[in-house]
């Protein structure tokens, strides 16, 4: 897809056109991204937080402004919009763990959200899953249809936050009639800010508790559980419903069959190999070359700085060997054995490729590959910029397969 804004920086670009496709669910203005993006330097981080977080400030003052005044809509409306903009502005500061603008912005992001929650009535809800010692935070959208319904149990990805799931799927879900719970898992935003829980694998035993969760909640069909990732979650919710039975159908948003690719290909050789030196007590190629993509690459740049945020290690090589336990290989996509749709975009900047090897190794008798295109408007990974677009046929197939019982009644969407 064309560059619209940052020409010479493909990182800084995809963020400003997520935030722009999240105008599709109300969470960004058009005129507000474009004049944050045009008075940020490419390839500065300060000044994408400066920026970004300028705008939230001015967006959240006219929502507690007209709060304050009883225009409730106008203040829910600018407390969604806000939150987006304050998620946007803390991206790329994860380099410096201890920086204090990350979780200062990541609280105002979610203070916003709630505010939005609280003037939403009762069409989102907070919610709070045990976790072990831990609790995994999120938010459940109601069928605004009578009776029994169909739940989506949906999350991010890689460096996404549940209250993001508002716009990349939840509330599409929800206006078609399905109950929808979105959480954020170990190494995403609600369990890493402040409870310091990194990635894990083992994905299936952090959807577990969830769907236990759901299942108590009123008005859920427990029997039509369907599971959706976006990004990571591409690979992580695959893996989730290899193990966990319950789940009657999951949609990756985009298929990934191996996360370790993201890294793997500013390295030299083939899997086993670069695998082995991983993990050797001493690979200084391996440090060198990982050192020379930081330098010279954006998207390497990020993927190291952030990823070591969310995963761990102490050095670029440790984060690296860990993605490499994050995949459906060896058998796992094999298992899965309930109705799979996976995404595949065009211009993918991620994990182009790798939908279609996801694709190739299911034997689940129903699954589907939906090709999106940048002549659909939705090419770019995740099929930002097409939200509406995409979630309508990614819905579409969701609803020949677990359909909710009552389709004649108007859905309100908040």
């Amino acid at each position: 897809m064309r560059h619209l804004l940052f020409a010479q920086d493909e990182n800084f670009w995809f963020e400003t056109l997520r935030s722009l496709g999240h105008i599709a669910y109300g969470g960004a203005d058009f005129g507000e991204v474009e004049a944050t993006a045009e008075r940020i330097s490419p390839g500065d981080y300060d000044s994408w937080f400066d920026e970004w977080f300028a705008t939230a400030e001015r967006i959240s003052a006219l929502a507690d402004e007209a709060r304050s005044q009883s225009h409730v809509n106008t203040a829910r409306d600018s407390y969604l919009r806000a939150s987006n903009y304050y998620r946007t502005a803390e991206f790329f500061l994860h380099g410096n763990p201890e920086d204090p603008r990350i979780l200062a912005s990541y609280d105002k992001a979610v203070g916003a959200f709630e505010k939005f929650v609280e003037l939403s009535g009762s069409s989102v809800e907070r919610v709070a899953v045990p976790f072990g010692n831990a609790t995994l935070y999120g938010y459940f959208y109601p069928s605004p249809l009578e009776g029994e319904q169909p739940v989506v149990v949906m999350h991010n990805g890689f460096d996404g936050t549940a209250e993001e799931m508002h716009f990349f799927g939840a509330s599409a879900a929800q206006e078609r009639g399905y109950n929808v719970l979105t959480f954020d898992g170990p190494g995403q935003p609600g369990a890493r800010q402040h409870q310091g829980l990194l990635f894990r694998p083992d994905w299936e035993n952090v959807v577990r508790p969830v769907i236990d969760h759901v299942c108590r909640l009123p008005n859920v069909d427990t029997e039509a559980i369907a599971l959706l990732g976006v990004s990571l979650g591409g690979e992580l919710c695959l893996r989730a419903a290899a193990f966990e039975p319950r789940i009657k159908a999951v949609m990756a948003v985009d298929g990934v069959y191996d996360f370790s690719q993201l890294i793997m290909r500013f390295l030299k050789g083939d899997r086993e190999r670069v695998r082995a030196a991983l993990r050797a007590p001493q690979a200084p190629e391996i440090d060198q070359e990982l050192s020379e993509a930081f330098e010279s690459s954006p998207t390497a740049r990020w993927v190291i700085t952030h990823g070591m945020y969310v995963m761990g290690g102490d050095t670029p090589r440790e984060y690296a060997a860990r993605t490499m336990d994050f995949n459906v290989r060896d058998g796992i996509a094999e298992r899965i054995d309930c109705p799979v749709l996976i995404c595949e975009a065009e211009d993918d900047l991620f994990f182009k490729g790798q939908p279609q090897e996801v694709f190739d190794h299911l034997t689940a008798n129903d699954k589907t590959l939906l090709r999106l295109t940048d002549a659909e408007g939705a090419g770019a990974h995740c099929h930002v910029g097409g939200q509406r677009y995409a979630f309508g046929k990614i819905y579409n197939w969701l609803s020949d397969r677990m359909p909710v019982s009552d389709t004649s009644r108007p859905a309100a969407s908040v």
